[in-house]
């Protein structure tokens, strides 16, 4: 028993020496875990890389992130620590290699690309129809087929009319007894209102014998486009016998959507391509912007005069057009050729330095500012700023300014009132100057760095605190759930739509391949059109987090697909050639579920390899 006691006591002796050793050969510290863990949560180093997507995420030495895959950036540890509440300095070599580039604010009058499609037409100013002044038998037909051209003058048909012979007996009665009498003249012009021409009535006088055969002949020069008579048709007076179309001038015309109309002007030069003509560019003029909306298609019909001399252009062909527009202040039109201008309302190629008539139709001559143009010359030009520089989060928009003469390069972020964007840049309402020079590039990364030090940002516009609409742990949504992603919010525009389509296909394409590497490939290229913020963005991160296939496809990919085939049933311009709707009721049991493909090859990205083939075509654009 003392033996087993002298054991014990020994034992606990020993141990209350090793803690004492412990204790005296351990560092001084106040972290519990040890030095190791406490460069695990904090890089110890001047430089730190961060993910612009992710900024939790930071790493002692360059890689890429393990969320989304993209290249860590640059960012010195105490980088900014000295800067405003809105700004941020690094220096010159993290700027390098993230890539910041900045542009310069200008004034000038932006130019708006608004592309159209539409359809070839006849000039319906430019439509003759000959019809029966009196009752006739056709004995002959010289045109017997429609698509002959005629010119004013040739002869049409060979008819027989006993009404005829007895109007042309009056009129030589008549010119007999007075040449130059009321009766003569009487003679004549019924005649003439019989569809004779001059010449043939002249020739009646001077043969001076009737017959009871009359030739028919083309008013004007053009294509006969219908034939309604054949040879032994009786015909009545009133009838329908031909009609001819002059086709030296055409109609296009356009579907302009409600967002395209600020932009379009009677009297706007239009350029258009066919296929029938690869490279080849004609020109118009619009002469005609319906005042009413299509209540169906959300279109507007604008009409443009082609001039067709060479007959090159056929009626039925499909254009695609531009119409280029200098926008001026308070959303106007800027056109040099137009500036001071008077213009015939219903001629746009009649303009005048001064008010008068039109020499076509005699209708008064409206200044260009009714029309909708500037009417100073010398208008001053907008503000505008390069389109890649503005963060929008769709109430605010925030740009990031290089501050002048600095030691290092700093931005400041600054939210600023924009107007309507043309082309590539955004007119500025108030925030900027002429002169300042915006990032144009990498304007998302200081704002990443911003919110990683709890300052002002696109994403936080009050700071001092988390980033808001991030959600970036680990958990990866069940199928069937989609986070917080609303797919009623999500909406691409024409030219997002255009830039998002190929990175789609994409993603289709590895989705049906059951190839989740690749798919997160393409939705990462994806993110660069449309942006880290907003409900895209929140989409595709939550769908870059995604570990299994099925947790992408469903419901991930169909919002996705449904937003795209939303915005193609729209604009007709965000994409060429055709594409093809398809549908698999086998994805959700009660709806089924849609996807978009360039080819009519049908491969389900919702089941792979498992199910490729299970669907069909629902609808073709």
């Amino acid at each position: 028993m003392k033996t087993k006691t002298y054991l014990i006591s020994g034992g606990i002796a020993l141990l209350l020496a090793i803690f004492f050793l412990g204790r005296w050969t351990a560092p001084n510290s106040t972290n519990p875990h040890g030095d190791h863990n406490q460069s695990a949560t904090a890089p110890s180093a001047q430089q730190i890389w961060n993910c612009s997507m992710h900024p939790q995420i930071q790493a002692t030495e360059p890689g890429n992130c393990p969320i989304c895959g993209m290249k860590l950036i640059p960012i010195g540890q105490g980088s900014g620590s000295e800067d405003g509440s809105r700004s941020f300095s690094m220096s010159e070599t993290a700027k390098a290699l993230a890539d910041i580039q900045t542009s310069p604010v200008e004034k000038r009058f932006p130019q708006a690309e608004i592309r159209l499609v539409g359809k070839l037409g006849y000039d319906e100013t430019k439509e003759k129809s000959l019809t029966a002044r009196f009752p006739a038998r056709i004995d002959e037909l010289f045109v017997n087929f429609t698509g002959i051209p005629v010119k004013q003058g040739d002869h049409l048909a060979l008819v027989y009319s006993p009404e005829l012979l007895t109007a042309q007996s009056e009129l030589l009665s008549a010119f007999q007894y007075d040449p130059n009498g009321s009766t003569t003249l009487a003679a004549r012009e019924k005649l003439r209102l019989w569809d004779l021409l001059p010449q043939q009535i002249d020739s009646i006088i001077q043969s001076g014998k009737s017959s009871d055969h009359f030739e028919l002949k083309a008013p004007i020069s053009g294509v006969v486009v219908h034939k309604n008579v054949n040879e032994g048709d009786y015909i009545k007076t009133g009838q329908p016998l031909f009609r001819i179309v002059d086709l030296s001038a055409l109609w296009l015309r356009l579907e302009a959507y409600e967002s395209d109309l600020a932009w379009l002007r009677f009297g706007q030069q239009v350029s258009f391509s066919v296929e029938a003509y690869p490279g080849q560019t004609f020109q118009g003029r619009i002469t005609f912007i319906n005042p009413e909306l299509d209540p169906k298609s959300r279109t507007v019909s604008v009409r443009v005069n082609v001039p067709n001399g060479d007959r090159k252009l056929k009626p039925g062909m499909f254009a695609k057009s531009i119409v280029r527009s200098n926008i001026a202040l308070a959303g106007k039109v800027y056109s040099p050729a137009f500036a001071g201008k008077w213009i015939s309302p219903m001629h746009p190629e009649i303009v005048k330095d001064a008010p008068g008539k039109c020499d076509i139709c005699g209708m008064d001559l409206l200044p260009a500012e009714e029309l909708g143009y500037v009417q100073d010359p010398n208008a001053e030009p907008p503000l505008v700023v390069p389109a890649s520089a503005v963060l929008r989060t769709g109430k605010r928009a925030v740009v990031y300014v290089k501050i002048p003469d600095t030691e290092t390069p700093t931005y400041e972020g600054r939210e600023i009132e924009i107007g309507a964007r043309a082309g590539d840049v955004f007119i500025v309402s108030s925030g900027l100057s002429i002169g300042d020079r915006v990032v144009i590039n990498g304007a998302f990364k200081i704002d990443s760095a911003l919110q990683i030090r709890a300052k002002p940002s696109m994403m936080n516009p009050e700071g001092d605190g988390p980033t808001p609409d991030h959600d970036h742990g680990d958990t990866v949504p069940t199928t069937g759930q989609s986070e917080h992603i609303d797919g009623n919010l999500l909406e691409f525009d024409s030219a997002t739509t255009k830039d998002v389509l190929p990175h789609y296909f994409a993603l289709h394409s590895a989705l049906a391949a059951d190839s989740i590497d690749e798919a997160k490939k393409a939705l990462r290229e994806m993110m660069a059109a449309t942006g880290h913020s907003g409900p895209a963005g929140d989409l595709i991160h939550t769908m870059l987090k995604a570990d299994l296939l099925d947790d992408l496809r469903r419901p991930h990919f169909e919002v996705l697909s449904n937003a795209l085939i939303k915005s193609v049933s729209s604009y007709d311009e965000a994409f060429e050639g055709n594409l093809f709707q398809m549908h698999c009721p086998m994805v959700y049991p009660d709806r089924g579920a849609d996807w978009l493909q360039k080819d009519n090859q049908l491969k389900n990205p919702y089941f792979g390899a498992m199910m490729q083939t299970c669907g069909e075509i629902h609808k073709e654009f």
